[in-house]
């Protein structure tokens, strides 16, 4: 990963706080994208302590805004001659159901909207500094969520744990159709389940789901092991060609058939586009 560029949301704490230290150990210049200047400023400080050497940097945006998620990926894309490797990492789940100054449901916005903008306002810099990786972060809470795209924001009914793993689920069908469209660019786009992992997730979610989220951490793996599968979709040569393939523990597995929904795949890229209000 010497001299390598990594652009990586989610990255001031958690799981893609832990890929980022780890990353830089092995000679990667780490770009964050964040919302909390403490956190972020924190998160240099330990990233220069780690490789003194390397200009790692930090952009601001609520990824939660299409606006800021529009004009943080071209910021980047300005700035950076190469981006060698996409994170999208940032995630939460919300106790109840609100929207943001778009209109979006606050998960959907952020788990999904996010990598998808994010991606597509990086994709022309990642092509160009081909071989490029871009790596998701999903979970195996899509087990069970299914699709309906009536009620694609959950419009018509909301529960927290629902609508995260519906969010998880578009993760995995966003990475199957970026890598269809991919194909031949030099670029793979792969994506992961992390585990559960004994982060900050849940913390500010607020309600039952804080209070459950504290106690299910207590029989959770450590940040480290969690953030494994992303360092190894990043940066091993064994998954250079791997892409449009679901990880978890560092090897390829199956995800769910609703997962494998090549037509929802696709008609999520086109509803994600329309709201985004990019083309198609």
């Amino acid at each position: 990963m010497k001299g390598k560029i990594v652009v990586l949301t989610g990255g001031t704490s958690g799981i893609g706080e832990a890929a980022a230290d780890k990353l830089a150990q092995m000679g990667a210049r780490i770009v964050l994208i964040a919302r909390d200047k403490s956190r972020a400023d924190a998160s240099l400080t330990r990233l220069r302590a780690r490789a003194p050497d390397i200009a790692h940097s930090v952009h601001y945006a609520d990824l939660t805004r299409l606006a800021e998620m529009k004009r943080v990926a071209a910021e980047i894309a300005r700035q950076e001659p190469r981006i060698d490797v996409l994170i999208n990492n940032a995630g939460a789940m919300f106790a109840t159901r609100r929207l943001t100054e778009d209109g979006l449901e606050y998960t959907f916005a952020l788990n999904h909207m996010a990598y998808f903008v994010v991606t597509e306002g990086l994709r022309e810099r990642l092509a160009a500094s081909a071989p490029a990786r871009i790596v998701n972060t999903a979970s195996a809470a899509h087990q069970g969520a299914s699709f309906d795209f009536d009620n694609l924001q959950s419009e018509k009914s909301f529960t927290a744990t629902k609508a995260y793993g519906h969010s998880k689920l578009c993760n995995i069908l966003f990475t199957r159709e970026l890598a269809r469209r991919l194909h031949g660019t030099g670029v793979t786009a792969n994506c992961l389940h992390p585990g559960f992992v004994a982060t900050r997730f849940g913390d500010e979610s607020g309600g039952l789901i804080s209070r459950l989220a504290w106690l299910a951490k207590l029989f959770a793996i450590s940040v480290d092991k969690g953030a494994k599968t992303i360092v190894h979709l990043a940066s091993s040569p064994s998954v250079a060609e791997a892409t449009g393939e679901y990880f978890y523990k560092c090897q390829p597995t199956t995800p769910s058939p609703a997962a494998h929904d090549n037509k929802a795949a696709l008609l999520l890229w086109e509803r994600s586009a329309a709201l985004a209000g990019m083309k198609a």
